[in-house]
């Protein structure tokens, strides 16, 4: 399946669980802070399985963010793209710092 396929799979089960109709943009947010402390946890466990499953779950989530602001989420990657690719910084103690 590609990525607008698997887009539309996601935000029919939004609507389908009335996570459309009835949850709100805030939190819609709070759900991603949850599972993006999955990705912490999985990392700080070395636990391969669940760093995929709380990817996948992260995605899901931000593509259901952007479903309720009528958000295309490749505009926002692409968007989010166009300033990074001109930033510049440094790596610090395995983070990159911008300046």
């Amino acid at each position: 399946m590609n990525y607008r396929e698997l887009e539309s799979k996601v935000n029919e089960w939004a609507k389908n669980k009335g996570i459309l109709d009835k949850g709100t943009p805030l939190a819609q947010s709070e759900k991603t802070l949850e599972e993006a402390q999955e990705i912490k946890d999985a990392l700080l466990s070395n636990d391969r399985d669940e760093l995929i499953d709380a990817l996948g779950d992260t995605l899901v989530t931000i593509i259901i963010q952007a479903k309720m602001n009528n958000l295309d989420l490749l505009d926002c990657l692409d968007a989010a793209y166009g300033v990074i690719s001109k930033r510049s910084g440094d790596m610090v103690d395995g983070t990159f710092v911008k300046h």
